[in-house]
């Protein structure tokens, strides 16, 4: 009998495949810009994660068994950071994942990633074309009924309702933009979101400036007055 001690190879979950975020500016804008407006939407929920362009594996111990979705939010796990999404740790699949269609992806996303997601049990699946050139509407939702996708139809303004996020989405050109149901508040992309920083800044200093003008007045006002009393007695 061998007295060797036995190794036991670890399986390796690459964090990469070696593809890029995305294939034209607009394409890898778009996905940054909806990963930072969800995730500043959800930042105070410390069981929603939010992520995209990660390696997502769905079968223990095969590495091959994997897809890296765009846009991705899943409800009920930790906001912790990590390098790769396995299903089988976190327990849990996303809750909607939104891929955005280009040349090179467009009949995968239509194809193979629908029907696993479908398999996975994500409740909804979005596909948005920012050049308007692949897809036809560019803005098409899927909702998982039973074991398949469904249509989701669009409301008057071409708006999709996401039940899951219960926020409205809804092309505004070459963007998808982001709305709560409830509030029709727009979730702001990170230039939205400093831009609106910078103004309530401005308004903040124009606000202080004028009451210190007015303070001023009023101590000027207060200063004429004690004169005039003066010089009248």
């Amino acid at each position: 009998m061998s007295t060797e001690p036995l190794i036991i190879s670890a399986i390796s979950y690459p964090e990469s495949d070696g593809k890029p975020i995305g294939e034209t500016d607009a394409h890898r804008q778009e996905i940054l810009d909806l990963i930072a407006a969800l995730s500043e939407h959800y930042r105070l929920d410390p069981l929603v994660y939010v992520s995209g362009n990660l390696m997502f594996y769905y079968e223990e111990g095969n590495p091959s068994a994997v897809v890296s979705p765009d846009v991705f939010v899943v409800k009920g796990v930790a906001k912790d950071q990590r390098r790769v999404y396995k299903l089988w740790v976190e327990g849990r699949p996303p809750a909607i994942v939104i891929e955005i269609s280009s040349r090179s992806t467009r009949l995968e996303d239509l194809g193979t990633k629908r029907a696993l997601y479908a398999m996975l049990g994500v409740e909804e699946y979005f596909l948005f074309d920012p050049l308007g050139e692949y897809l036809k509407p560019p803005l098409q939702g899927f909702r998982l009924l039973g074991s398949d996708y469904v249509r989701v139809e669009a409301e008057a303004d071409g708006a999709f309702v996401s039940a899951a996020l219960g926020l409205r989405l809804r092309t505004e050109g070459s963007q998808l933009a982001l709305f709560e149901a409830a509030s029709g508040a727009r979730l702001l992309r990170p230039a939205e979101e400093a831009e609106a920083r910078r103004v309530e800044a401005v308004a903040r200093r124009a606000a202080e400036e004028r009451a210190a003008l007015e303070a001023e007045l009023d101590r000027l006002r207060a200063e004429l007055k004690r004169l005039k009393g003066t010089s009248e007695g």
